[in-house]
């Protein structure tokens, strides 16, 4: 009933324009562009960013926005005229258009090729379905359309359309009648400069990477038709040209190389006459949920002529765990978004303390370091730089949504997380583990994978950044004995004096004490325990320095700390002894590790601190630290002797 009341009143205001002249319409339509623009913000806001991303680089704000107000008219005026020219005598719709080139199309329907016309959102498009049958009415014409959502002005729309003689198509019936058309000789014209969504492939527009269908090429190729670009423009009041380009396929094209050249030519139409594009159609949306394209049915296409350093960027904002531990086993999933797609551009926003480390990774393109306790100060950095399409949220927590939220990031994903909901605009969902536990650092692919990422070829950590130790005749190795969580991670540091020095004794070693000014007290227990054999660093250190000393560590001896992730990424081997968490779940990833731990009937807790008598470290036992430690300086050692012995 609803529908049928709309197209009541639908069909009103077509009985009302068929009674005005056509040139009053077109003025009367330039005035409803006007209240268009100034009432209608969230269409006025989306085509001032689309000429931002077409023109943006060469036309200054002031010149974008006279471009959208003139659009506003003169969309109004063509959208009002082409239900009056609808409705108009055929043989009287002439005298308001010019044609040029179109012996461009007789040319190849005379020597008996089919025809694919590719149409665009230009001017008074609909002029095409009335004008078409009177230029080439000698063979079969067509048209491939969507129906519209209200059935009953659909069949009106449809019948309006079809009254000249074209032939039209339900997209959703398939396209074999099409083909028939185009092998019986016919012309067929083609809608093709909207979002095609899951079904398009991703081409650039205007150097920015848009789902474009990809039916006018796979019509051309499949029946050898000649592509030929046709473009309406509005050549004054209630006037129009329709322009014909000459062919512009060639025989070794591709399906997607002529969808690459379809938006070439759409592109070119319109830098004619910017105004005249139907700038309000979201012609660059961000795909939902997979807004990366690698595992999209027909994928990326960039012309030989273009690069990916060409594109316009698709920018991705990452916020980063506030822990360093935790941000080290994101990296896989940074580095699984950044290869998503070709046009990614990654900022990583971090805690001011933990920023150095994501200037090791390649795959960031952009650190921006945001204030640990200031959310406002946060919301002001990310505002500042340019305008970003996602933000992909690592942490759980309420505040990093409300970060990008205020700072008006269009796309926010991440997990529910807590009480933060309505704050994301893409919540994926958890996945059910069943089976053994998986490590935290599959959590993070699993959000890559949800946003489109191929992951499998994505190892935990495959960054290889350490240099070769400085050579000197002691080796030097890191000791890393606290931890900023809670002292039911740290092993007992008498112990790991005892460890530090039953090295020292069997082989040329000195020891670096790393750590924050928390565990300065431990440090000063192990360095009167070793005397000359360790040099203190704990609380001495930047973060930029502690990465700088482990690059010419032969190994780290630690707790389950972020300073054990951080050696992991920079090529290190590790020792790590856990207690109270579970090395399955974050425990380090390189492949040299080693991992001590005892099972105990309460571990893990995940408590900060022992409630008894911390059986789970105390069960640690110094001779299979040791045994741990030289297993992995030796085998060092013989790859060392290996090297010189080639040189």
């Amino acid at each position: 009933m609803l529908d049928f009341s709309i197209y009541l009143l639908y069909r009103a205001g077509v009985a009302l324009v068929s009674v005005l002249p056509l040139r009053g319409l077109f003025i009367f339509g330039e005035g409803l562009g006007v209240c268009a623009w100034m009432l209608l913000g969230k269409y006025r806001r989306l085509a001032l960013r689309n000429l931002g991303i077409a023109f943006g680089r060469d036309k200054s704000k002031r010149e974008l926005r006279r471009i959208a107000r003139k659009h506003f008219r003169r969309l109004g005026s063509n959208l009002l005229c082409s239900v009056k020219l609808g409705l108009m005598p055929l043989d009287q719709i002439a005298r308001y258009v010019d044609v040029e080139n179109v012996d461009a199309v007789h040319g190849e329907l005379r020597a008996g090729r089919p025809v694919v016309l590719v149409l665009s959102h230009l001017g008074n498009w609909e002029l095409v379905a009335q004008f078409l049958p009177s230029l080439i009415g000698y063979v079969r014409n067509g048209t491939v359309f969507q129906k519209l959502g209200n059935r009953f002005i659909d069949q009106h729309v449809q019948k309006l359309r079809s009254r000249a003689g074209v032939e039209l198509f339900d997209r959703r019936e398939g396209f074999q009648k099409a083909f028939d058309l185009l092998r019986g000789g016919g012309a067929i014209g083609i809608l093709s400069d909207q979002h095609a969504g899951d079904q398009g492939i991703w081409t650039p527009f205007f150097g920015r990477l848009a789902s474009t269908s990809p039916l006018p090429g796979l019509l051309a190729k499949r029946t050898s038709a000649a592509l030929i670009g046709t473009a309406v423009y509005t050549a004054g009041r209630a006037r129009w040209r329709i322009v014909f380009t000459p062919p512009f396929d060639a025989p070794e094209d591709s399906a997607p190389a002529l969808t690459a050249k379809v938006n070439a030519i759409v592109a070119e139409q319109i830098r004619r006459a910017p105004e005249d594009w139907f700038w309000v159609h979201n012609r660059w949306k961000t795909p939902r949920p997979k807004f990366l394209l690698s595992r999209y049915k027909r994928g990326v296409f960039l012309p030989p002529e273009i690069s990916p350093q060409d594109l316009q960027r698709f920018r991705i904002l990452i916020r980063a765990p506030n822990w360093l531990g935790d941000s080290v086993i994101t990296i896989p999933a940074v580095r699984a978004i950044k290869n998503g797609r070709p046009d990614a551009h990654i900022t990583i926003a971090a805690p001011e303390k933990n920023a150095a480390v994501w200037k090791l990774v390649p795959e960031v393109d952009e650190v921006l370091s945001i204030p640990n306790r200031s959310l406002l100060g946060t919301v002001a950095a990310i505002r500042r730089q340019t305008r970003f399409d996602a933000a992909v949220l690592f942490p759980n927590s309420l505040r990093a949504a409300l970060e990008v939220w205020l700072a008006g990031v269009p796309r926010r994903a991440g997990y529910r997380g807590h009480r933060r909901s309505r704050l994301l605009n893409q919540i994926v969902p958890e996945r059910k583990k069943i089976g053994p536990l998986e490590h935290q650092a599959d959590r993070y692919l699993d959000l890559a994978r949800e946003f489109g990422a191929s992951t499998g070829d994505v190892a935990k950590i495959d960054i290889t950044l350490r240099s070769e130790p400085a050579s000197d005749h002691k080796m030097k190795l890191g000791l890393c004995p606290g931890a900023e969580y809670g002292p039911a991670k740290r092993w007992l540091p008498d112990r790991f004096a005892e460890v530090a020095s039953t090295i020292a004794v069997q082989m040329p070693a000195q020891w670096f004490l790393y750590g924050t000014s928390t565990d300065s007290e431990i440090g000063r227990a192990i360095e009167a325990g070793l005397g000359d054999k360790c040099v203190n660093r704990i609380g001495q250190t930047t973060l930029d320095e502690l990465i700088s000393e482990l690059r010419d560590c032969r190994l780290l001896l630690t707790n389950d700390t972020g300073t054990m992730h951080l050696a992991t990424l920079l090529g290190v081997p590790v020792v790590a002894i856990f207690g109270s968490t579970e090395p399955r779940l974050t425990g380090p990833l390189g492949q040299r590790d080693r991992v001590i731990r005892h099972q105990v009937e309460c571990s893990p807790c995940f408590l900060r601190k022992c409630p008894i008598d911390f059986r789970c470290m105390k069960a640690v036992a110094v001779d299979e630290v040791v045994t741990a430690v030289m297993s992995i300086l030796q085998t060092n050692s013989t790859k060392d002797a290996k090297i010189t012995k080639m040189i």
